[in-house]
């Protein structure tokens, strides 16, 4: 059986040539360009042996082999630097980051296969104690300039991102405030034209009527979408307002029902809401509440194929103690659960979905409607549940077996909420 050579090298001609040279006489060459690729490459292949280049771009092949040599599965294959020497000491430099062997250019194209070979018979080269000690020595204080050198790098291009980042929620911010204006405009217009005793619909005819509706709807999904652009910013800069109050959670579920009764029918799909009449009132913002079932509902609805199935289950959770002046209490909370029949969610994206303008599906396939399978978003619905849950004082999770569209194994995002009462312990 042949032997593996993984050959890590970035000038095309070399690879090229060494190829050339080994696998004429019967050696399996694999190639790599830089450090990362290859240790990648190493991992997968498990070689014979590594032909490294030092001079390599990102990390260097003294790193590489130093990084290769310390996991456990590949600590015992040979990894000889085959590289232009350059300085004095070159040799001793890569022998002290881990190399077995050196191998200068230019390549001596008959002597590298019995150059190989003596290597993976078991020919090692060393250096010195005293020589191992001052090279380490070198490389660790290159290591440590290094790394300085990429500390500083990450921090200047963090703070460009942090910049980045502020900048763009200023102008989601800024271009939400100034959509709400004209689109106020426009359905205060949209109200006078519809209204019951308006004489544009009294003299309509159904073409008319039809488009009518769709500016109507058009512009409510607009208004929607310019709320939510508000609700993100002002959900990432801590500022978004509660409005606490008494409030049934079956009032709410009553309310959620009703918004999805024709949407459910339509694509012929069952939604199973549990009985909320054993949990005590809430004090949370009721419209807020609301605002977070409904974004599940929608994901629901949107995820699972028609004839699918939604339902939501309500529990109560046992007291947390907690301190309130240094007396010690109970805080009650309240967990629900939306689950569906859906295609449900592939582990990596279980916690992505959750962050602003994330969507799982391709760009290209993207779909503006609500209540379509698979329909898309503006990514932001998840994102605003999480952070109105926080908000509350409670958390909200997904847990799904996986992404699979044929099995469909679903999904079930769990929202607990603080009852907001506190009884002394």
């Amino acid at each position: 059986m042949s032997k593996t050579i993984l050959y890590v090298e970035d000038n095309t001609a070399n690879r090229m040539l060494v190829r050339q040279v080994l696998e004429g006489v019967g050696y399996q060459v694999i190639e790599a360009t830089d450090g990362l690729s290859g240790i990648k490459t190493a991992q997968e292949t498990n070689p014979d042996l590594i032909l490294m280049d030092i001079n390599i771009p990102g990390m260097d092949g003294y790193e590489a082999a130093t990084r290769i040599k310390s996991l456990p599965e590949l600590s015992n294959i040979p990894i000889i630097a085959l590289t232009a020497k350059v300085m004095a000491g070159d040799r001793e430099r890569a022998l002290a980051a881990g190399c077995d062997g050196y191998i200068a250019k230019p390549i001596d194209i008959d002597a590298l296969p019995n150059q190989v070979a003596e290597f993976l018979g078991g020919m090692r080269e060393s250096i010195t104690v005293e020589q191992e000690s001052a090279y380490l020595r070198e490389y660790n204080e290159r290591l440590v300039d290094r790394l300085e050198k990429k500390v500083q790098e990450l921090t200047k291009a963090n703070e460009a991102l942090s910049h980045t980042d502020v900048m763009k929620s200023r102008f989601i911010n800024l271009a939400a405030h100034e959509l709400r204006t004209p689109l106020a405009a426009i359905h205060g217009y949209l109200s006078l034209l519809t209204a019951s005793d308006s004489p544009v619909i009294a003299h309509a005819d159904e073409k008319t009527l039809q488009v009518i509706e769709g500016v109507v709807t058009g512009v409510d999904r607009l208004r929607g979408i310019v709320q939510d652009m508000l609700d993100v910013t002002r959900i990432e800069a801590g500022t978004l307002q509660l409005r606490y109050a008494p409030i049934g959670l079956s009032f709410i579920l009553d309310k959620i029902k009703r918004d999805f009764k024709n949407v459910v029918a339509k694509r012929q799909q069952t939604m199973i809401i549990a009985d909320a009449s054993h949990i005590p009132t809430m004090w949370a913002d009721g419209e807020r509440v609301t605002q977070i079932l409904r974004n599940l509902v929608s994901n629901a609805v949107k995820y699972t194929p028609d004839g699918g199935t939604i339902e939501i289950t309500v529990d109560m959770l046992g007291g947390v103690q907690t301190f309130v002046a240094e007396k010690p209490v109970q805080q009650q909370f309240v967990k629900i659960t939306v689950g569906d029949t859906g295609v449900g969610i592939a582990p990596e994206d279980q916690e992505r979905i959750f962050e602003n303008f994330y969507e799982v599906r391709d760009l290209e396939r993207h779909s503006t409607s609500k209540t379509e399978f698979m329909g898309g978003g503006a990514g932001l619905g998840l994102a605003i549940a999480r952070g109105v849950a926080e908000a509350h004082g409670g958390s909200l999770w997904v847990e799904s077996e996986g992404h699979d569209p044929e099995q469909c194994p679903g999904s079930k995002f769990h929202l607990i909420l603080p009852l907001g009462q506190l009884t002394t312990d």
